[in-house]
């Protein structure tokens, strides 16, 4: 404890071991440069111990940067409220009326009831629904919101194997007839008079550790392990596919087209065909992982859907996930609303600029007022309007009796989901993004990489990848990328790399700490559950973490090509590069 007092009180002085940065430049252009380095180290000290609240560490800048005339007060304070905090605020309020209605709870079983009992296809539909629901919630949301689905079917799935074991026990110990008795009573003193000792000793210290578990069997509990960590991984593969699906996308989607305002190539369309197939293509493969680490080869046994080959327990489970649904009930007008808002939102953010056929917002005037941002608070501004009753009904519900006008969602909803946390984090990514341009510091950092200039791209995007995901296993995503976009971009631009070619792989790598508890909140959320212990977390985060590093490099070198003309330095990132030289 003593230990860990010292490092957590040296950990509060780390603005004091780095005032030497201040001092050794002779010139007022390297003061300006080493004023925001110092900013820059210090808040990323902050985000990675996590000695204050990652929140907290995000302000650093609002207050550092005016002191030392980095940046006016104003202009760091506008650099806390994007166009993405107005994106990120319309999709909470989507997902606070998904859950308050229990839609998400109606999709999941709804998917694990076609995909059926059977341990490998249960995995693997509780991994399609993750996969789904993440796409458009927070993974750690989602996986709260899982989890609790699944630890049901587990429980299930227990205690029908306590029951099996405990009726076989019954049965072994049933009346017998005298004269079989006897011949067993010989038996057993012949048996017992050739074993010795220690035998029968191991003997009732495996008894006794059977009834101690917690699980009937050693397979029940590889089930559980594959299943808890299933959700986790698919969480994190889900939030890959939309600019909304996790933080991270949206840090970079805000800095990328901050630096380089005239690219004009990333947005919701872009995005999603990009990292559509990389998500499909992980979330298989990442389940034949789990299925080979956890439940082995035998695809035929784990995954028939024939009911012939359904055991008592499998079709128990199924009609516990049967009755789970059936409390659902039928799907109620307000589920029906949160459909249709979802449905909307998705085709007004893919038709608003596609790129290969004209969008709605050439029926303006005036382009690029418009953006995701728009479609995403003007339905969720919607939903604190539409009444949750459905009009001219005549039928009454007690938590409409009180006041009929109700709303889909109301504030406190909202705000029990918003993650203003992460708002904060993320303004202060943006914030130490403008200090670094505005002193130049992300020019000078290029130039000091200029020696690797000789690797190929490709060599430059998987170094970058692979010291992204190492780092991020120890400090928060959000915090990891906000401090290396800057320098990546920076890299790009001296080696004349396509900047996407850098930063799309690295902010996708950046989300998969999955090797321990402390990676990201998902991760700690199935670690509480108490089926899988660390070095699970860490043999199955490992496979799941070179999967997910070596489809993000392919899908970079295949498909990405094409998709953002990666094969030639952009005049947008070339102008950049000009005038950041002068």
């Amino acid at each position: 404890k003593m230990c860990i007092h010292v490092c957590v009180f040296f950990l509060h002085l780390t603005p004091i071991p780095f005032l030497p940065i201040l001092i050794v430049p002779q010139s007022l252009v390297l003061m300006c440069e080493a004023c925001c380095a110092y900013v820059l180290m210090v808040t990323a000290v902050y985000w990675v111990s996590e000695a204050v609240p990652l929140g907290a560490a995000a302000l650093v800048p609002a207050f550092l940067y005016p002191l030392f005339g980095v940046l006016k007060s104003s202009e760091v304070a506008a650099e806390y409220c994007k166009d993405t905090t107005l994106l990120l605020m319309g999709v909470i309020c989507l997902a606070a009326s998904i859950e308050k209605w229990n839609l998400h709870k109606r999709i999941a079983l709804r998917m694990v009831m076609i995909a059926g009992a059977k341990p490998g296809m249960l995995v693997l539909g509780f991994m399609c629904c993750t996969v789904f629901l993440s796409m458009w919630l927070s993974n750690t949301s989602t996986t709260a919101m899982v989890m609790p689905i699944a630890e049901a079917v587990l429980q299930q799935l227990i205690c029908t194997g306590l029951a099996d074991a405990q009726e076989h026990s019954d049965t072994a110990d049933g009346p017998e007839d005298d004269s079989d008795k006897e011949e067993e009573l010989d038996k057993n003193q012949l048996e017992l008079f050739y074993r010795s000792d220690n035998e029968r000793e191991r003997e009732r210290e495996r008894e006794r550790e059977r009834v101690d578990s917690q699980y009937p069997t050693k397979r029940d509990h590889m089930i559980c392990k594959c299943l808890s960590l299933s959700i986790t991984y698919a969480a994190t593969i889900g939030g890959l596919i939309t600019i909304t699906g996790t933080s991270t996308n949206l840090i970079f989607a805000e800095q990328f087209n901050t630096r380089y305002p005239d690219a004009k190539v990333i947005n919701f369309g872009t995005w999603f065909i990009f990292s559509f197939p990389i998500a499909i293509i992980m979330l298989f493969l990442t389940w034949l992982w789990l299925h080979f680490l956890f439940l082995g080869c035998n695809f035929r046994e784990t995954c028939s859907l024939s009911k012939k080959r359904k055991t008592r327990r499998e079709m128990l489970s199924e009609r516990r996930i049967h009755e789970e649904y059936a409390k659902l009930g039928p799907i109620s007008y307000p589920e029906v609303v949160t459909g249709v808002f979802f449905v909307l939102m998705t085709l007004l953010w893919f038709t608003r600029e596609p790129g290969f056929v004209p969008g709605w917002t050439s029926l303006f005037e005036k382009k690029g007022y418009r953006t995701d941002a728009t479609v995403s608070v003007l339905l969720g501004f919607l939903l604190f309007l539409i009444p949750a009753r459905r009009p001219f009904s005549s039928s009454s519900s007690s938590s409409y009796d009180d006041d009929p006008l109700a709303p889909m969602i109301t504030w406190k909803d909202f705000q029990r989901l918003m993650p203003w946390e992460i708002v904060i984090l993320v303004g202060g990514g943006y914030a130490l993004a403008a200090g670094c341009k505005v002193s130049g510091l992300s020019v000078w950092i290029g130039r000091q990489l200029e020696p690797m200039s000789g690797l190929p791209p490709w060599a430059v995007t998987l170094l970058a990848c692979l010291l992204v995901s190492a780092v991020t296993e120890f400090a928060s995503n959000p915090a990891t990328l906000t401090v290396f976009l800057p320098i990546l971009s920076a890299l790009s631009e001296t080696l004349h790399i396509n900047p996407l070619h850098t930063l799309i792989p690295s902010t996708m790598c950046v989300s998969f700490g999955v090797m321990l508890p402390v990676g990201n909140p998902p991760n700690a959320i199935v670690f509480s559950y108490g089926h899988v212990q660390i070095s699970d977390m860490v043999k199955a985060g490992f496979g799941v973490n070179l999967i997910g590093v070596a489809v993000v490099m392919l899908a970079i070198t295949t498909w990405g090509v094409p998709l953002f003309n990666l094969t030639e330095f952009p005049a947008w990132a070339l102008a950049r590069n000009v005038t950041g030289s002068l």
